[in-house]
């Protein structure tokens, strides 16, 4: 299933998105429920009842199905998962972490291949496609970071590798967006980030099941626990393409990265993990490479009116326009004893 959180009528909407059409879910069906929020809580009460009759819509069997779909091109979409209970970011692509350490002339770390870490983000600054308001200091070196997501769909503790997939409701797209001056300053101190990643986490534009993927399916890396799919990943900014991978690159899957998120603590429906910035795939790792290759390279970062547009094979297109926040207000200017 393609499920996809739109407004209608002033609230959010849970659909099914089949042939560009949106399909409201309780109006499919009396006992499906009519938001993400409801539906991951009720996962394993209503999953099967929803995977059929998203099998019939695509069949073309429901009544009347032609005339209350919703164009999915028209609709005002949100993130699949609007109020997400909490949002982690992993680090599983080997090649950005090893060109990011190389740009700046550190080796690469051993720990990434002992373990897969994660860091807390804001959950409260998730959003979909549209515009993102971003602060002058958010321009000090903005930039956008390619990766995929997986939702947790049911609550879980402890969660070895083995089991982990069962716990994925869903992928979907994700923008990491950065703010690196914000980020690079704050993380001297050895904390964060923070402030260089708070302010918005794009998610979207639908949230995709398993089951939709199989047919992508590739083994994990050796050595590896989980699902890996074979999905290329591409970004755009202003129509030219910049970033390009494949979800089949990560080295940790996301079974082993839930692993270590559920070790002594609960994952809840809803919770948000995604996979870290695939190999090319954010301005800050591309600068660097540049500027190693050629010290006269132009570096390039995000600026108000540009458009960001990501695209996952099987995911959909995730698109957003940076607008600048009428403000001047600046927290690098704050800074004491300089």
């Amino acid at each position: 299933m393609k499920l996809v959180t739109y407004i209608r009528e002033d609230v959010d909407q849970l659909a099914i998105l089949v042939n560009g059409q949106l399909y409201s879910m309780q109006e499919l069906h009396p006992d499906l429920p009519t938001t993400m929020h409801m539906f991951l809580q009720m996962w394993e009460e209503v999953i099967d009842l929803a995977i059929h009759v998203d099998a019939q819509l695509k069949a073309g069997k429901m009544p009347k199905m032609t005339t209350w779909g919703v164009p999915y091109e028209t609709a005002q979409l949100l993130a699949p998962v609007p109020f997400p209970t909490s949002c982690r970011d992993g680090y599983a692509f080997r090649q950005h972490v090893a060109a990011a350490r190389r740009n700046r002339k550190a080796d690469m770390i051993p720990e990434f291949d002992q373990y897969p870490i994660f860091y807390f983000t804001n959950h409260n600054a998730i959003q979909g496609p549209g515009e993102v308001l971003c602060m002058p200091d958010h321009f000090r070196n903005l930039d956008f970071e390619l990766e995929a997501a997986v939702v947790i769909c049911k609550r879980g503790r402890n969660i070895p590798a083995a089991e982990a997939d069962g716990y994925i409701g869903g992928y979907m797209i994700m923008n990491d967006m950065s703010a690196r001056v914000l980020q690079l300053e704050e993380m001297k101190l050895n904390l964060g980030p923070a402030k260089g990643k708070d302010f918005a986490t794009i998610t979207g534009p639908m949230l995709v099941t398993p089951d939709e993927l199989e047919p992508y399916r590739i083994p994990a890396k050796d050595g590896h626990t989980g699902n890996n799919y074979n999905l290329g990943m591409r970004c755009r900014v202003n129509g030219v393409q910049v970033s390009e991978g494949n979800m089949g690159d990560m080295d940790w899957t996301f079974a082993e990265i839930i692993e270590r998120c559920a070790y002594g603590a609960d994952l809840l429906p809803g919770d948000i993990i995604g996979s870290g910035t695939v190999g090319t795939g954010c301005f800050l790792e591309l600068n660097g490479t540049g500027k190693l290759n050629d010290p006269d390279y132009q570096e390039q970062w995000l600026q108000p009116g540009d458009v960001v547009e990501m695209e996952i094979d099987g995911l959909g297109l995730l698109s957003n326009t940076i607008v600048a926040e009428e403000s001047d207000f600046s927290i690098l200017a704050q800074k004491k004893n300089v």
